[in-house]
């Protein structure tokens, strides 16, 4: 899933397929992927710090049973050492930074990246509240569709859970495109259920997918 790539192709079926749940709903759909939601540096360097601060006081422990001494002035430099080496392999190794940040806290930042994308592609400006995002982050394998207030009176929320838990279901087999037709569908069936197209409705979000 980290390294789907979406071709021409396939932004041409996903801008169709939300043009086509459009058609049966004033409500409005706007998809966004993102390669990663955040650097993780310092989330992967506090873990690496903590785990050398634990070594370090096992080390002083034993040391302290096997009555073996070291100056303190050259424990502090190994201490200090061995923290410059883990910030240059997190400088130098991007891809070894979200390894090592904990899940929950990668799924923090994909969730604040997902409503900070809700706000600038401003899904919460449609006339009736009635905007969706569908919304995946790949390299933390996290999907989150943020519904405008206007829906989420009328539409539970174990019903976006579904739809999430397949999109990302098709991300994780490398269908990501699919994905996104599939969930743009059923998103788009939900909302004409409770918003149906009328008379004069308008395109107010732009009908496609961003890649960020």
């Amino acid at each position: 899933m980290a390294g789907e790539t979406m071709t021409e192709q396939d932004h041409a079926r996903i801008a169709e397929a939300i043009r086509a749940a459009e058609a049966n709903t004033a409500g409005e759909i706007y998809c966004v992927v993102a390669r990663r939601s955040d650097g993780y540096f310092f989330s992967a360097a506090m873990a690496l710090i903590v785990s050398i601060m634990v070594i370090s006081l096992g080390v002083a422990f034993l040391m302290e049973m096997w009555w073996l001494t070291m100056r303190l002035p050259v424990f502090v430099s190994a201490q200090l050492l061995a923290v410059a080496a883990a910030l240059a392999l997190v400088y130098l190794l991007p891809g070894l930074r979200i390894r090592l940040a904990p899940r929950r806290w990668q799924y923090m930042r994909a969730h604040d990246n997902a409503l900070k994308q809700f706000l600038a592609r401003n899904v919460h400006l449609t006339t009736r509240r009635t905007g969706v995002l569908i919304f995946v982050s790949l390299a933390e394998r996290y999907a989150e569709i943020v519904a405008d207030a206007g829906i989420n009176a009328k539409v539970p929320q174990d019903l976006w859970d579904s739809i999430v838990a397949g999109l990302l279901d098709d991300a994780g087999k490398g269908r990501l495109a699919d994905g996104f037709v599939t969930a743009v569908a059923e998103v788009g069936a939900l909302l004409a259920e409770h918003f149906p197209v009328g008379t004069e409705d308008v395109n107010e979000l732009d009908d496609h997918l961003v890649e960020i």
